[in-house]
């Protein structure tokens, strides 16, 4: 499998040994890049699972977020810590 990550947009989360979830701009195998949510090791010659999205699957997805939280960070916080 072949892949090129053509932008980076964040680090979502960093795990043991440096391993950290990010969101990025991936194409696969030559195809239209696409958005890409999965872990990856430091110097991104390793990757666990994670989820590829088009543009209109990473929109509903925030749609989806956005109705959970309404925009209300203290209700974002307080399910945050729940977890």
């Amino acid at each position: 499998m072949e892949y090129e990550i053509i932008k980076k947009y964040g680090v979502i989360s960093e795990r043991t040994k440096g391993w950290r979830c990010e969101l990025n701009s991936v194409s696969w195998n030559g195809a239209e890049p696409k958005y890409d949510i999965r872990t990856w090791s430091p110097d991104h010659e390793k990757m666990g699972k994670g989820i590829t999205l088009t543009e209109n699957e990473l929109f509903e997805l925030r749609k989806l977020i956005n109705n959970i939280y309404d925009d209300d960070d203290d209700k974002f916080l307080e399910n945050i810590s729940k977890l």
